[in-house]
């Protein structure tokens, strides 16, 4: 008891704001891992098709909540609550009117021309009124959390995050197997009903407490800030879900299906990247800010080096996941496995660039770098998608963001040479070397699928190698920790 006690009193010293950082990262965690659980039971309840289409339905959710919302809950939101510190309730307020406005505005617009709208996106009608339905509720939820964030206020956060990620699969669960017919509806549904109980009354709760729907100054502020920013916001999401639509209209709804399973088990591996992201980036701010860049490169070699080890492991055990995650018809998704997973990798590595774009605010060449990624990627899903089938989709997305890291690289390299004159960053060898090496060990492992004692050979000489470094990738692990802490 004593021992409990003394827990409970280390963790109340603890400075708010870490406690405050530990629990957004639970929350975060906690979304992510509950869709992860919960995937191997819908892959079992829907057919590959089924599955397809609920996957393509997100994915046009992701687009199209864009263009209507305008991502007010980016950027531009935590920008204005320090700016506005003093109004910060009033602000908060009248970017939820801001964003019920549009979402009721686009709604108009949908609704009068709604055959058309329907045919384009080849949902029905029930379906895109769950979607602007679902794009405000997500508003006023990003809204009420950034808020929450910034007061460093978690508990509510952490309670609502645990809710609403418990609750949609549980309904989803119950409607497909006991209510529907419909499977899609079914799992579209429970996300609106949980939307609905969950956040709905964030609304209300900042609209009384900023007493403001409207203002002139601040929907001014906001509007202007984002419009500018919605290419790259869209670009994106486009980048990310762009290649399911594609699939779904090329191939068809069942091998959307199948490449999404594959690319929502690559995106696990966000959790490792997220999770070591959110102690570095403000440290690279702060390195960046102080002019001691020379110690960036020391952190971000090893880290290159972690998050390409961890993504191999999921290349080289893609067949044994995938048993896991989905039945049979599932299971040619292990060859999409291992270019999203490089993918992700890549994903990690632009980000130690772009720190410095963000921070200049080259604002600019962030955008030229995600449309050109954008871009390329309907490019050359279409080409190759109809050439080559829905495998193709995941070496075009790996191609991509093989382009925007290196775009992001040159625009680094661009912005040092002004800001930064006379100071190395990253030896550029060293990064091309580890990327190399990773890319080329990603495609070995994939060989060995039809070999299994051959890949289970592999797999025994990495645990050991992995346990004669343990203490130093230990170091690096307390490395990033102290970062953050």
């Amino acid at each position: 008891m004593k021992s409990i006690n003394k827990l409970i009193s280390k963790y109340k010293s603890i400075p708010i704001q870490v406690r405050a950082s530990f629990w957004f990262l639970i929350c975060a965690f906690m979304q992510k891992g509950i869709s992860i659980i919960v995937t191997p039971i819908f892959t079992r309840l829907m057919t590959t098709d089924e599955y397809g289409e609920f996957s393509v339905f997100i994915s046009w959710l992701g687009i199209i909540s864009v263009i209507v919302s305008m991502n007010l809950y980016a950027g531009v939101y935590s920008q204005g609550l320090v700016k506005f510190e003093d109004r910060r309730d009033e602000y908060a307020s009248s970017l939820q009117g801001l964003s019920l406005f549009l979402v009721l505005l686009w709604s108009i617009v949908y609704f009068a021309f709604h055959g058309f709208w329907n045919r384009l996106f080849s949902l029905s009608t029930y379906k895109m009124v769950c979607m602007f339905f679902l794009i405000w509720t997500t508003s006023v939820f990003q809204l009420w959390a950034m808020k929450e964030r910034v007061d460093f206020r978690y508990r509510k956060l952490a309670m609502v995050t645990v809710f609403a990620s418990l609750l949609a699969p549980i309904l989803g669960i119950i409607g497909i197997l006991f209510v529907l017919k419909d499977k899609v509806m079914a799992r579209i549904l429970s996300m609106v009903i949980t939307s609905f109980f969950a956040y709905s009354w964030m609304f209300f709760s900042q609209l009384k407490r900023g007493k403001r729907f409207f203002s002139r100054e601040f929907w001014k502020y906001a509007f202007l800030f984002n419009l500018p920013l919605i290419p790259h916001y869209l670009s994106m999401t486009i980048l990310n879900s762009a290649d399911r639509i594609m699939i779904e209209r090329i191939c068809g709804s069942d091998k959307a299906g199948i490449y999404n399973l594959a690319y929502s088990i690559s995106q696990i591996m966000i959790i490792f990247n997220t999770a070591s992201l959110q102690a570095i980036e403000p440290w690279l701010y702060k390195k960046i800010k102080a002019r001691s860049t020379g110690d960036i490169s020391r952190v971000a070699y090893p880290s290159f080096v972690l998050i390409a080890v961890v993504n191999i492991l999921l290349i080289l055990f893609a067949p044994e996941v995938i048993k896991i995650f989905a039945p049979e018809e599932y299971y040619e998704a292990i060859y999409v496995i291992p270019p999203v997973a490089m993918s992700v990798y890549f994903m990690f590595l632009y980000t130690f660039f772009a720190v410095f774009e963000f921070y200049y605010e080259k604002t600019k060449l962030i955008m030229i770098a995600t449309l050109s990624g954008a871009i390329l990627n309907i490019i050359l899903n279409y080409y190759f998608i109809n050439i080559y089938g829905y495998f193709a989709a995941g070496y075009t997305t790996l191609a991509c963001y093989m382009l925007y890291a290196l775009l992001h690289y040159v625009f680094m390299k661009r912005i040092t040479i002004q800001e930064l004159p006379n100071i190395k960053i990253y030896d550029s060898r060293i990064i091309l070397g580890i990327s190399f090496l990773f890319i080329t060990a990603g495609f070995l492992c994939m060989l060995t699928y039809a070999l299994p004692v051959v890949r289970y050979g592999v797999a025994c000489i990495a645990l050991i190698i992995v346990l004669i470094n343990r203490e130093n990738i230990m170091r690096l692990i307390e490395t990033i920790v102290k970062m953050r802490f």
